[in-house]
């Protein structure tokens, strides 16, 4: 007889252990983390035990990434609160990379408004074809350029198209030297959020 057939019957004949309810005393088992053996009643209160850490860790993992996402909802309103009140286009460009280095702890930030800087061919196809924010680990197309000096440092970037309906008005591009500050992988909804926010911001003065 096999040990699956042994399994298989006692999963089906779930009384053998109220008419054998003696045997289950008896039965003893190697200790997972030492040399001696326990009863089975002692590796079941260990398999328990390991069980509510994993639970307890599921847990505690839960708890932190709801703070984080907390945390990033309270930046997301202060820097649409910090956008009221630029008069003109090139103080809205110059607030917007100002607060987003400063809320969001950003060290690299490059917008370019069509309407400003007109875009290359290349560069406006590509904004045209995204509909959500792309991360990568390099610079796509020309645009490592636009960070003039640091370029050479800088090892992750996240694009960002900004769009007033289905029309592309520029492109926000943010960097950094941590080459896991953004990585392709990354979730992007609090990235498209603040695409929104600053293509919401723009359209009054284009």
């Amino acid at each position: 007889m096999k040990a699956t057939d042994i399994a298989h019957y006692l999963q089906n004949n779930p009384q053998f252990f109220e008419d054998h309810a003696e045997m289950l005393a008896e039965v003893t088992l190697p200790h997972p983390y030492g040399g001696r053996t326990i009863s089975l009643g002692e590796r079941q209160l260990l398999a328990l035990r390991e069980k509510n850490k994993g639970l307890e860790k599921k847990l505690h993992d839960m708890m932190e990434a709801a703070q984080d996402n907390d945390a990033l909802q309270h930046k997301v309103h202060q820097f649409s609160c910090s956008l009221f009140g630029a008069d003109t286009l090139p103080d809205m460009t110059e607030t917007i990379t100002r607060n987003l280095r400063e809320i969001f702890s950003v060290p690299h930030v490059a917008l370019h408004v069509w309407q400003i800087q007109p875009p290359s061919a290349e560069i406006l196809a590509f904004t045209d074809q995204q509909a959500q924010a792309v991360c990568a680990h390099h610079a796509l197309h020309d645009t490592l350029q636009w960070f003039g000096e640091d370029a050479a440092h800088l090892r992750s970037f996240s694009y960002l198209p900004l769009r007033v309906g289905e029309q592309s008005i520029g492109l926000l591009v943010l960097a950094s030297e941590d080459a896991q500050r953004f990585y392709p992988e990354m979730g992007t909804l609090f990235l498209q959020r603040i695409a929104e926010i600053v293509s919401c911001a723009l359209r009054p003065h284009l």
